[in-house]
């Protein structure tokens, strides 16, 4: 059963948690550990993905610790403008606003905590043909 759950560290796991839920409307299936110590899995709609805790000390740096990040989430969604939107109220910073571009309908932002989201739909179908 393949399948692909990334991990986003970061210095205010729990905090993670909550803009979660606000910005994305995700659903947390799992949580162990207390306050910032914690892991936790969490989906939106059917995409998995967790949240542990992560700063400057190391083994895994978040992205204050290291001042930027080293990937982007793309998060698939029906309505890219509505969830774009939600995002920025929650707390999100708009990196460009929603537009076609690619075939795609997406914008980005990146969340309070240093990591950085596309969240769009593909405009026809895709892959194409």
């Amino acid at each position: 059963m393949p399948g692909l759950q990334p991990q986003l560290w970061i210095d205010k796991a729990a905090a993670a948690v909550t803009f979660y839920q606000a910005a994305f409307g995700a659903t947390v299936l799992h949580l162990v550990g207390e306050d910032d110590e914690i892991v936790a899995q969490l989906t939106i709609g059917d995409a998995a993905f967790w949240v542990s805790s992560g700063g400057e000390a190391g083994p895994r740096y978040s992205p204050a610790a290291i001042g930027g990040t080293t990937g982007r989430t793309l998060l698939v969604v029906d309505d890219p403008d509505a969830m774009f939107a939600r995002a920025v109220r929650a707390g999100a910073t708009a990196a460009s606003q929603v537009t076609d571009e690619h075939g795609w309908r997406l914008g980005r932002i990146f969340d309070p905590f240093g990591h950085e989201w596309e969240i769009g739909r593909p405009l026809g179908q895709w892959p194409p043909a």
